[in-house]
């Protein structure tokens, strides 16, 4: 899954704002690169990050949803918002990434009606909090509930299992130690029985241990991380450097006498 940013402060510094062309250009690099499914992001989720309206959002990915549908490639929104997912539903998406789980008012019956995919991600607190002070009991066991809750709240709504994904939230409401311990514990979500999505590109739990300081100096760490997660059992590995990962994970397939 290849990220294009259509914020103006991403945290990995490559987001482009409200520049539709440039969004594209990306985007067309990233499927040039082997990215096998695009994930459109029009509001910043980094930890800090506020909020933008419903209408600043859909004005940025409307033009870039409209370019990119048509290309034969999966395309993903990234919103926690019911009208965006709507307005994403209505352009032929086939998933919706929502960092908030679906627990919005109203996102269950934006999507319970449509056929595309959803990812459930786990975030404690919210982007401009969620780093303040995470703490657990035992991170694993309740991550991993809570997307079992998330699941079940879907299964009520009549969403079919089949459609669903989930996701840790590597960074999100975490500590470093909390990061690495769900890395290391992640084939425990695959108890769930649907596909496990992993975000770790050039995340500052990276940075925590390589000492380099953001964006593309990231990109070692960033590729030993998404080859981890696959090792550890993720179907989907969400990243800025799809050349270099595909690259990876091509060596690891060989090794583990996989073809892809």
């Amino acid at each position: 899954m290849g990220i294009v940013n259509l914020t103006p402060d991403s945290f990995s510094g490559d987001g482009v704002g409200d520049d539709a062309r440039a969004a594209i250009a990306h985007a067309e690099a990233l499927r040039a690169a082997g990215a096998d499914i695009l994930d459109l992001g029009a509001e910043s989720s980094r930890p800090g990050a506020a909020p933008v309206p419903d209408e600043v959002e859909i004005g940025r990915l409307l033009p870039v949803l409209r370019a990119v549908r048509d290309w034969g490639m999966p395309i993903s929104v990234d919103t926690t918002k019911p009208a965006v997912m709507r307005m994403a539903i209505d352009a032929g998406v086939a998933l919706i990434n929502d960092i908030a789980a679906l627990q919005a008012p109203g996102a269950l019956a934006a999507v319970a009606h449509g056929d595309v995919g959803l990812c459930l991600m786990h975030m404690q607190g919210e982007p401009r909090t969620m780093q303040a002070n995470p703490h657990y009991g035992d991170v694993v066991a309740e991550v991993r509930d809570f997307l079992a809750l998330r699941m079940a709240a879907c299964t009520e709504a009549g969403i079919a299992r089949e459609r669903l994904l989930i996701d840790p939230g590597f960074g999100f409401g975490k500590t470093v130690e909390h990061n690495y311990t769900l890395l290391r514990e992640l084939r425990r979500f695959m108890e769930l029985g649907v596909p496990v999505l992993a975000g770790l590109s050039r995340k500052s739990m990276l940075g925590a241990v390589t000492g380099q300081p953001n964006g593309v100096a990231r990109l070692p760490a960033s590729v030993a991380a998404a080859v981890l997660a696959v090792e550890r059992g993720a179907r989907i590995v969400r990243v800025h450097d799809v050349a270099a990962t595909k690259d990876a994970l091509a060596v690891w397939a060989a090794m583990e006498g996989r073809t892809r």
